[in-house]
């Protein structure tokens, strides 16, 4: 199963009403061995959804550059919270 825009916007949300101290998405980019984890603290949850809402496709892949795509996403109150859910 492929995740969604709109499945990363409920998590967003999610985040939000459960006071979440982090949102971290993990985006695969090809030409790199391994993913990278961007993690942003809960005050930039709303500018980042905005911002991945205008840069990703539904299918989240970006969209100036293909081979760019999100992959997973999660919240949690600390990094080893959701690291281990990515």
């Amino acid at each position: 199963m492929n995740p969604t825009m709109q499945e990363m916007i409920e998590i967003f949300e999610d985040a939000k009403e459960f006071g979440a101290q982090y949102i971290a998405v993990k985006i695969e980019m090809d030409g790199f061995e391994k993913p990278e984890v961007i993690i942003n603290e809960k005050e930039n949850i709303d500018t980042k959804l905005a911002y991945y809402k205008n840069t990703y496709n539904e299918d989240l892949t970006h969209k100036y550059s293909k081979e760019i795509r999100i992959v997973n996403y999660s919240y949690g109150n600390s990094y080893d919270e959701f690291l281990n859910t990515l």
